[in-house]
């Protein structure tokens, strides 16, 4: 393969979206994700305000809704000292409702859309290095297919965004900035649940569970706790766990949960600490898990990659236009990504303690919404990038 402006490792939301606005804007990008495409992982599947926003300006959206997946009206909080509270999604920024496509669904639509737009997409091909040139600085990847050959990639820049385990991150060294200890170990199924319009949290005794509407008539019936808890209670079975972890949720999560059919087995997530990495360094980036990680609690992994996604696009863009210097547009990059992300990432540290009462998580989703309003306003000052042609 011929050298390349960009070369993407990972095509999730966030490589698959950052190729996409990369090529949008004229850049050569190549694009290499060691999966199928259209396979699954997982995930929570919610996507916030944010996310849904840049969706529709990217003209990804219509497709989402096409798929089928439900329009999210309302989100439900239910507390442990019995207080419950439904808010409606109110229009702002052409978003009236959000949305949580199961990841084989918009994974596959955000790859479509980059190779609609002149990606080259490699899919089921392992990253095996990383080209240098003589001065030592990245120039591209070595990988290899599916069926043995390699393939050799030059590029001017190499984006990581190949998950908490970055093959890149890891080859270049990327420095740790910041490690959680707190984290979510998590069970979750997905049931029959038609008609549903709501995200749902519950909040109980050191537990949470949600409903999270997707495709299909599905949703996603989640439980989480601390993987000490979860260890314990796995050793009774999968689905005894799911049952007490739903009664430590509270009496909303066992009503709403029961009699709903499963459509899968109870899979599971162990958990992972979160960590902020330094995401850029001579000829390489990172973007979305692989440049920073928040524990699943507080959903917002999806919208955060979108976001990020555009972050470096636009970076990118500006050194390749000469607008700046390299190491200035991406630091600029890491500088904007950190300042969002600051209360994200706190805030999720420390519900995912499971250590407060209903008051506590009260105030913790408090500061979660402001984060999140602050992410959306930021937004909305940028003109749109990458909008659909």
């Amino acid at each position: 393969m011929n050298g390349v402006d960009v070369v993407v490792v990972g095509g999730r939301v966030a490589g698959a979206s950052t190729a996409l606005l990369l090529a949008r804007s004229g850049l050569s990008v190549a694009l290499l994700d060691r999966g199928r495409r259209g396979s699954g992982t997982v995930s929570t599947h919610a996507l916030m305000r944010a996310g849904v926003l840049q969706l529709s300006r990217w003209g990804v959206l219509g497709d989402v809704v096409a798929a089928g997946t439900p329009a999210i009206r309302r989100t439900v909080f239910h507390h442990a000292d019995g207080e419950d509270l439904s808010v409606a999604i109110r229009p702002r920024a052409g978003v009236d409702s959000l949305y949580a496509p199961r990841r084989h669904v918009l994974d596959r639509l955000l790859v479509e859309a980059a190779e609609d737009a002149g990606v080259q997409v490699l899919q089921e091909t392992t990253v095996t290095s990383l080209r240098r040139d003589p001065a030592g600085r990245v120039a591209g990847v070595v990988a290899r297919t599916g069926s043995g050959a390699q393939v050799d990639i030059a590029a001017r820049l190499t984006v990581g965004a190949d998950g908490i385990r970055s093959r890149v991150a890891e080859q270049v060294g990327a420095t740790t900035t910041w490690s959680g200890r707190t984290a979510s170990a998590v069970l979750y199924r997905y049931v029959e649940d038609p008609g549903a319009d709501a995200y749902e949290w519950t909040y109980g005794a050191g537990a949470a569970a949600g409903l999270i509407p997707t495709n299909a008539g599905a949703s996603c019936l989640f439980v989480s706790t601390t993987p000490a808890r979860m260890r314990r209670l796995r050793r009774l079975g999968v689905d005894r766990a799911v049952s007490e972890l739903l009664a430590a949720a509270g009496p909303a999560a066992v009503e709403r949960a029961h009699g709903l059919r499963p459509l899968s087995t109870v899979r599971g997530w162990g958990g992972v600490p979160g960590f902020v990495r330094r995401p850029w360094g001579p000829g390489w980036a990172l973007v979305g898990d692989a440049g920073l990680f928040k524990d699943p609690i507080t959903s917002h992994g999806m919208t955060g990659a979108l976001r990020d996604a555009e972050m470096l696009a636009r970076q990118v863009l500006a050194a390749h236009g000469g607008a700046v210097a390299d190491d200035v547009a991406l630091a600029d990059y890491q500088r904007v990504r950190d300042r969002l992300s600051r209360d994200l990432v706190a805030t999720t540290e420390r519900v995912a303690t499971y250590d407060w009462d209903a008051t506590g998580i009260r105030s913790l989703l408090h500061r979660l919404s402001a984060a999140m309003a602050e992410e959306v306003e930021h937004l909305e000052a940028l003109a749109p990038a990458g909008a659909a042609p």
